[in-house]
């Protein structure tokens, strides 16, 4: 992982980053592939699940990141569960928690102290097809672009500000599966950009509110076709 990282305040220290995961991690090992190659200034310090069989943990531990599950059973409810996972979390010094595949509403009362450091990847356009089956939901309704979105976690499933998007076309013959592959395709592309943005400093949450360099950002970036993001025409 790259030594010349810096962390949030500017310093040398590699900026840290947190996964939740509840499935198979190919986000996670996006991740861990850019940071290996020296392409995301990042350092992965610990994955997280809610689900002790989850293929991302052992993906995690044989590539030398530390990771623990919780199992919500153990607690008497969502709010308690949230937050002995997000202590968890907050044992290792994340600058930022990477929800990716991770499956669990999460209660807002547990987010205040993580509010502008919590992403998740979602694969649709947001605001439109919060939720799930988003692919299914696109085909139905006869959009004629799809994609997946990087936005901050809040209290509201799938609506927090959103940083950036992907889009791919809707083509002519697709079925759910099709469509789903494609979206992938850049999920992880457009996942590495965002975590760098926001590693860099480029994109920033203060006066709560996003911001792209000097200028407040009033709509997503966009992934372009060199994996960069930029603002929206």
């Amino acid at each position: 992982m790259s030594a010349a990282a810096r962390g949030p305040a500017g310093g040398a220290r590699p900026y840290r980053i947190a996964v939740m995961a509840s499935g198979r991690g190919s986000n996670f090992l996006a991740l861990h592939a850019a940071a290996s190659e020296g392409r995301l200034p990042v350092e992965l310090v610990g994955v997280f699940s809610d689900k002790a069989s989850a293929p991302v943990l052992e993906r995690a531990r044989e590539r030398g990141v530390p990771a623990q599950s919780l199992s919500p059973k153990d607690h008497p409810d969502r709010l308690h569960f949230d937050l002995a996972l997000l202590n968890a979390v907050a044992a290792v010094q994340p600058d930022l928690i990477v929800c990716a595949g991770y499956m669990r509403i999460l209660d807002g009362r547990a987010l205040t102290p993580w509010t502008g450091r919590m992403i998740n990847i979602h694969p649709s356009l947001l605001p439109r097809h919060r939720g799930l089956h988003t692919h299914r939901r696109a085909l139905e309704a006869g959009d004629a672009e799809h994609g997946a979105s990087v936005h901050l976690v809040t209290a509201e499933l799938d609506g927090g500000p959103v940083i950036a998007q992907a889009v791919v076309p809707v083509l002519a013959g697709d079925d759910e599966q099709r469509l789903a592959a494609r979206v992938l395709e850049r999920e992880h592309p457009l996942l590495i950009a965002s975590v760098d943005a926001l590693a860099r400093g480029e994109v920033a949450w203060r006066d709560e509110r996003l911001w792209h360099g000097e200028s407040p950002l009033g709509a997503p970036l966009r992934l372009d076709a060199s994996g960069g993001l930029r603002r929206a025409a």
